[in-house]
């Protein structure tokens, strides 16, 4: 078994008003301005799965600048978990600011079955992650109905790339230390907030804390898998490709290159996220 924890993918319908879209939301046309920037629907991933040997993947949503568009996007999400639900785990998205409206939307994507919320952007989308005042009804929502949280993190240096940002490690370690109850994915490695997991003062607030490996081969060697093993554990790492951004198999042939044992590459590959969002239930 596979499971791929970062994928996207969209309606029909967006994917043919891209260009409209781009001028008027500026998390999609962070993302998705480039012409070869890639762009597909439900059954396209599925097909993608079906050649790849994937047994499941996670669609996240994006960082909407609206929470009308959130919940039309989402919309699309809940349809296609329906239309595959062995298939397929859904996260949806909310625009923080407009609290109440969040927080209605975060109960009826529960009530379809969505798993978590994200992949969120508060660079793009405008919000303050650590605005406790305003995010605490928000997080309270999402882990009353057990759901994760997916963020979009950002490494404090090396190469520019179309969508880094800047969420860096430091905002998300404040943001998470005040919410230790909360299950949080952070893509792309968290941004390298899991080396500081050496300091026992941040590890033991990152105890709910998981990393993907979204785009892992933009961005790091194989030798990162062996690493963070050694600072983290081998129960917090998700195998995540950012699909259709990058092939999987790209970064499952890293995973397996890393040359971890069976068992720390089955978790990575599948049993972490089997776990954490209690498929097994």
């Amino acid at each position: 078994m596979i499971i791929d924890a970062h994928t996207h993918i969209f309606s029909p319908e967006i994917i043919s008003r891209r260009d409209d879209i781009c001028y008027s939301d500026a998390c999609f046309r962070l993302l998705y301005s480039h012409p070869k920037a890639k762009m597909y629907a439900a059954e396209e991933l599925i097909q993608n799965m079906d050649d790849r040997g994937i047994s499941k993947s996670v669609v996240l949503n994006i960082g909407w600048e609206s929470q009308a568009i959130c919940r039309r996007t989402n919309d699309y999400i809940i349809e296609s978990v329906a239309r595959f639900p062995d298939r397929l785990i859904g996260f949806c998205a909310v625009q923080p600011n407009d609290t109440k409206d969040a927080i209605r939307e975060i109960e009826r994507c529960s009530a379809c079955g969505i798993k978590g919320i994200g992949e969120l952007r508060p660079d793009v989308q405008g919000f303050d992650l650590n605005q406790n005042e305003s995010m605490d009804a928000i997080i309270e929502a999402i882990i009353s109905h057990k759901m994760v949280l997916s963020l979009h993190a950002s490494e404090p240096v090396g190469h520019e790339y179309a969508g880094k940002g800047n969420v860096v490690p430091g905002l998300l370690y404040e943001f998470i230390k005040e919410y230790p109850e909360l299950k949080v994915v952070l893509a792309h490695f968290g941004g390298g907030l899991p080396f500081y997991e050496l300091m026992p003062e941040v590890k033991q607030f990152l105890k709910n804390t998981y990393y993907d490996t979204a785009a892992a081969p933009f961005l790091y060697g194989s030798n990162i898998y062996n690493a963070l093993e050694n600072i983290t554990g081998n129960e917090k790492l998700l195998f995540g490709s950012d699909w259709p951004l990058i092939d999987p198999d790209r970064v499952i042939e890293q995973i397996k290159a890393a040359g971890l044992g069976k068992e720390q590459t089955e978790n990575i590959l599948y049993g972490n996220a089997s776990r954490l969002f209690t498929l097994n239930d």
